[in-house]
This record gives structure tokens, sequence and C-alpha cells, in this order.
């Protein structure tokens, strides 16, 4: 039997070393360890042996169990390391080939404009604030000295939530986070802010969109005049349309400013001589602005006697609008892949930035 059992390794082990793939190595598994292979059967032969031998047999099969397994072992080890250095060499990726060129985005040229004004403004000293779109009645008209029944909600008729909400509304200017942000002003001083965001107006003309982005600017402080308005303002419009634009105000109304104004751009197209996009009168409307109304400093805890504020806001699609040509709204709100990779091309260009 001993002779049998040192053969039998021998076969065994000559086997292992010669296996190519862990398939046969597991088919060699199973010819000698599955249930009807020849250790397993060998194991089971134990009942036929006589009682006097049974240990002697009993350490013999365990021995070649044991050489089997370690063998096994150490074959499946080499080749798994086998097969992944295989996969390495055939998978591997020559470096010094020409890669294939990347499909990038672009961002949208609100988000350009946007962001090109928060970092004007913060670089002027202004925080951004950014509030919620669903506001209360009390935010959007009340506080900004539009009470019940003014007639001046009219050219700012908006979308109502219904129900348990009818209190609320979708914001018709990003003016509610100014009221936010004085009222959350506990100590009453000084504020630098402006508001950006997208907001809704019910508007019946068709070159008006009913959803369109805007942002507002808020400063209060002591001593504050209209000198200081204006010149935020002209670094605003230099900044963004060129050194040489000029601006001007012109008397206006507006419920939460007193004295209130419109601001008007030289045309960028024709630099102010007349032309057709500014119907020959050599200015472009581009916002409204004003003294913070009394009434308005009030009703959010500031004492109008020691501090004064001016306020202006302006539409973001204008300007973006103005800045890249675009000559209709609804293409900014078309999601056309098309129209956007324009300016993925610009930036390889070197032209927008």
């Amino acid at each position: 039997m001993k002779d049998k059992i040192e053969l039998l390794t021998k076969e065994l082990i000559k086997k292992l070393d010669n296996v190519e793939s862990i398939k046969e190595l597991n088919d060699l598994k199973v010819e000698y360890m599955g249930k009807k292979g020849i250790i397993t059967e060998l194991q089971s032969g134990i009942k036929d042996v006589a009682k006097e031998d049974k240990k002697e047999y009993g350490m013999n099969v365990n021995i070649i169990r044991n050489t089997f397994n370690e063998n096994y072992d150490k074959q499946l080890t080499r080749l798994k390391e086998m097969e992944i250095s295989k996969k390495i060499e055939e998978e591997r990726i020559d470096v010094t080939l020409p890669s294939k060129r990347i499909r990038q985005g672009s961002k949208h040229p609100m988000t350009r404009i946007q962001e090109e004004l928060e970092d004007l403004f913060v670089a002027m000293g202004y925080d951004v604030y950014d509030g919620p779109e669903i506001e209360t009645d009390e935010n959007c008209f009340q506080k900004l000295n539009l009470p019940l029944g003014h007639p001046a909600r009219d050219s700012q008729d908006t979308f109502y939530l219904e129900n348990e909400y009818e209190a609320y509304l979708l914001r018709t200017q990003t003016s509610t986070g100014q009221v936010r942000v004085m009222e959350a002003n506990k100590e009453k001083g000084p504020i630098r802010v402006v508001c950006p965001g997208k907001v809704y107006r019910r508007d019946d003309d068709a070159t008006h969109s009913h959803q369109f982005m805007q942002m507002e600017g808020l400063v209060i402080d002591k001593n504050v005049s209209m000198a200081d308005l204006k010149g935020t303002l002209s670094t605003f419009c230099k900044k963004l349309l060129g050194e040489k634009t000029d601006i001007r105000f012109r008397p206006s109304y507006f419920p939460f400013t007193e004295p209130s104004v419109e601001v008007d751009v030289t045309c960028f197209k024709c630099g102010g001589a007349g032309c057709s996009l500014c119907k020959q009168t050599g200015w472009i409307e581009v916002l409204g602005a004003g003294m913070v109304h009394p009434n308005v400093l009030k009703m959010s805890g500031y004492d109008p006697e020691k501090y004064q504020g001016f306020a202006f806001g302006t539409g973001l699609d204008r300007f973006a609008m103005f800045r890249f040509g675009i000559t209709d709204i609804r293409t900014l709100y078309g999601n056309d892949v098309r129209f956007l990779n324009q300016f993925a091309r610009k930036d390889e260009n070197n032209e927008v930035k």
C-alpha cells in the first residue's frame, strides 16, 4: 500500500507541475479531490482495511492529500500571476500615441456673465447673496413699499401658489434677497451686497420672457449719495461693455427707491452715433436704480435719518445678449448643444473668458 501511495504521489505532483491553465488545474482537483476522485475513494476505502492496518493506511492517505493541497495552492498562485502578467502585457497602453480628443462642455453664457459680475462686485467689497425663488408676498412686495392693492404691482404680476400657499409666489425680482439681508443684519450696520438669481413675471410681450436672470445690488451706509451710485454703475458698465462706455441717468419711478432713475449706456455698436440697434438715439437702457426709499429702510429696521442707501437692478440676459451678440432671448433657454459649443470654441481661441 505504501508503494502505491508513493507512486500516486509522484504521479499527481508531475501532473500538477505540467498544468498550463487554471482550468486544467481545476480539472485535476476534480480528478483527485472530487466526490469520485482518486484521493476521495482512498479515504472511503479505509472501511475495508484490516483494523491493525487502519492507522498506517490513514496516515498515508493524509500524506497524499496534504501533498496535493500544497502543490495545488502553489500552482494556483503561479497561474494567477501569469494571467495578470499576460493581461497587463496585452492591455498595455502606448502613451506615446496621440490620444482621442475628449469632448468637453462649455459654460453657459448666463453663467459666464453672472460669474464675471460676481467677481467684479466682490472685488469692490460686496457680498453675494442667493435667496429663495419662492417668496412671501410680504418680502416680494409689501416690504419693498408695494402694499396690497398698490397699482405698481400690475407691472410685476407673477405666479402665485394656490391653496395653503396662496400667500407665496415666484419672486418677481431679487430685491427680496435685499430684504432678507437687511433683516438678518441685527446690528443694522452698513451693507454692501449683490443678489443674483432667477425671477418670474407674467408677461404678454412677445419680446420678453416670463423667466429671466437678474442681479440687484444694495448699499446702505452713512452719507451715501447719487454720486456713489453713478460711480458704481459707471465702473460696472465699463468693465462689462468696454472702457469707452458712458452712462446717463433718466428720471423714472420705482416704489422702493426715491429718487429713481433709468440707466442708459452708449450704444456699443455705433458708439453713440445712432444706429438701428439703439433706434438712432445713441443710447441703450440697461438697468434701473435709485436711492433706497425711507419706507423700505424703516420696514427692515433702519433709521432713514442715520442711514441712506442706493439700489440697482439689471437683467443678466440682456447683458449676455449684448456681450455675445445673441439676438433672441429664447436661445439662452433652448438647451441646444450646438449653441453652447460655440462658446467652447471661443474658449480655445481665447476670444471669451
